[in-house]
């Protein structure tokens, strides 16, 4: 009678199986289960997700062959190509190719930059961002804008004003001769009597100026990153 009433007073426990958890819980008595921590840090949830977000061998090779397509053509256009018609062309067709030639070179380039800053940004979250990272995406980003004032702004001022300076010196038989010490004298002349020559001439001079040091820093900002990148290899 006694085993009766203790064992009506105080049930056994219960054992319930939870979904999802590693133990037995006791649904009447017993210990209260260990749960894990509710609080989950933002940058470990991050870390997880850029674990699982790694590139895939296409996108690894998407941007080395962009970010080379560009390093390629800023030294071609910057070291080689100007140097070699200036010195095989007269000065005038000398302005024309390299009109026809900057407006696809600064465009072709714009688009390979924002698509190199594009593919890193998504595949390098900013909480997770290391030094070497930070060093790149912003010389993604510099060269960007610094390409982007090229495209849309200085190369046009600079190639209407030399065909405005063009059109004075055929007016004075000017143009045709090959080099840079060709016929000086007679450059130096015209720029002495025509006021308007040589305001063209110094406006010229400024925009070019600006627009070859945007260029030069957009090669070494590519060329940091080729060097970032190289630095990364396990092997060759």
């Amino acid at each position: 009678m006694t085993l009766l009433f203790s064992t009506a007073t105080h049930p056994p426990p219960i054992a319930i199986r939870l979904r999802g958890a590693e133990s037995w819980l006791p649904c009447c008595g017993g210990a209260r289960p260990r749960g894990r921590k509710k609080g989950i840090s933002l940058r470990s949830l991050t870390a997880e997700m850029a674990t699982e977000g790694e590139p895939s061998n296409y996108v690894k090779i998407i941007q080395l062959f962009v970010l080379s397509t560009a390093w390629g053509m800023q030294i071609w256009v910057t070291f080689i190509a100007g140097f070699v018609l200036f010195r095989g062309v007269s000065r005038h067709t000398f302005g024309l190719v390299q009109s026809k030639l900057f407006p696809f070179y600064f465009y072709t380039l714009l688009g390979c930059t924002f698509l190199n800053l594009a593919i890193f940004a998504s595949y390098h979250p900013r909480e997770l961002l290391s030094a070497w990272d930070t060093v790149q995406i912003a010389s993604f980003f510099i060269g960007l804008i610094l390409t982007a004032s090229n495209a849309s702004w200085l190369s046009q001022v600079t190639t209407k004003t030399m065909f405005k300076m063009q059109e004075i010196e055929r007016e004075h038989g000017l143009g045709d001769e090959v080099g840079l010490s060709a016929r000086r004298e007679a450059y130096q002349l015209l720029k002495e009597k025509d006021a308007k020559y040589q305001s063209l001439r110094q406006k010229f001079f400024k925009f070019h100026g600006l627009s070859s040091l945007c260029n030069l820093a957009g090669v070494f900002c590519t060329g940091v990153n080729l060097a970032c990148l190289a630095l990364q290899l396990d092997s060759l």
